[in-house]
């Protein structure tokens, strides 16, 4: 595994394109100095020592040189030591509806990116535990295995849109089935599984899946993502909301009762997500109640610095730039390295 383990270094790689942007406005600068006191092409002519090319070709190895020692401020090292280690946390499945209907505006910016981003504080809070996720509308599947990567788990977050599901719906029933069979075989941890839905369009099966999952030590919490009162479905990539078969603009509503039910069922809490922030300190909340046990995790113990590559290429850089005069060598004035002049014939 790769990693920096200085990474706040590497913010200085920010001075690289305003270092460029300084030089090009130097150079600028000059010609337009040179111009003031004659013709460019005669103003070469009465400098033939001088290189047009050689003083580009120094600063960007200066350049490269000042990147490549941010990257070794940050001490670059790979994993060389995998160990199995026990640390004291629970297992969350969350479940996320991705329907259509998840894509109206009661909640802003959208009901779905309401719920992705309360999902990814929800990771930034999580130290020792497991996280996977599971995504459903008309079927569901596993976007994510329940794992400790909490890096991998955002960015599988940032690509959970409507379009990973064909088939719409909202098949509550089987996401609660599948995030069952996620959980690591291991015993006396604590287990949650998180629904973020609006409960629109049930399909059935989810009390008894609900109720299988109780009876395996599983508590099932429910965050509800919408208003009672509703609002239309944006069609995406225009101005129009979705209509039924009539003609009728659709209103998507949250279930609210079938939620409070299901977190019932699932010895869970309800919590409505709105535009404020109180689903999200309710359901951490919750999960720091529950009881935690030595959760098994893989980690890299040991870890090689690679600084050493990255201290050739620096010095090796800085080297050229030395060894390159920024004028002509009289001796090699008719070799043409630096520019597109042919020698004369």
């Amino acid at each position: 595994m790769f990693r920096f383990e200085e990474p706040a270094y590497l913010y200085l790689l920010i001075l690289l394109p305003l270092l460029v942007a300084f030089y090009l406005y130097s150079n600028y600068r000059r010609r337009k100095a040179i111009q003031k006191f004659g013709d460019p092409i005669l103003m070469a002519q009465l400098m033939p020592d001088v290189s047009r090319y050689r003083p580009d070709v120094k600063f960007w190895f200066v350049w490269a040189a000042i990147g490549f020692f941010s990257v070794l401020l940050a001490r670059p090292q790979f994993g060389s030591k995998l160990e199995t280690v026990k640390r004291q946390g629970v297992e969350v499945m969350v479940a996320l509806d991705i329907s259509n209907s998840m894509l109206a505006q009661d909640v802003q910016p959208s009901r779905l990116e309401k719920a992705k981003r309360l999902m990814a504080r929800l990771v930034d809070k999580m130290q020792n535990d497991k996280v996977g996720m599971i995504v459903f509308a008309g079927d569901a599947f596993t976007q994510l295995p329940i794992t400790n990567d909490y890096i991998s788990a955002k960015m599988f977050l940032e690509t959970i849109d409507p379009s990973l599901i064909s088939k719409q719906g909202t098949a509550i029933g089987a996401a609660i089935n599948l995030a069952t069979r996620s959980f690591t075989p291991q015993e006396g941890v604590g287990r949650a599984i998180i629904l973020i839905t609006d409960g629109e369009n049930h399909e059935g099966g989810a009390m008894e899946a609900v109720k299988a999952a109780t009876e395996k030590g599983i508590q099932v919490n429910v965050l509800g993502v919408g208003l009672p009162d509703g609002a239309p479905i944006p069609v995406e990539g225009t101005n129009d909301y979705r209509r039924d078969r009539e003609g009728n603009v659709i209103v998507t509503r949250l279930n609210e009762q079938m939620c409070q039910e299901i977190a019932k069922t699932g010895n869970g809490i309800y919590v409505r997500v709105d535009n404020t922030n109180n689903a999200q300190k309710a359901i951490i909340s919750e999960i720091d109640k529950m009881a935690k046990a030595d959760v098994e995790t893989k980690v890299y113990t040991e870890y090689n610095e690679q600084f050493q590559a990255v201290a050739w290429i620096i010095l090796i850089l800085l080297l050229a730039e030395m060894l390159i005069l920024e004028r002509k060598n009289p001796l090699f004035r008719n070799i043409h390295l630096f520019s597109t002049k042919k020698k004369e014939q």
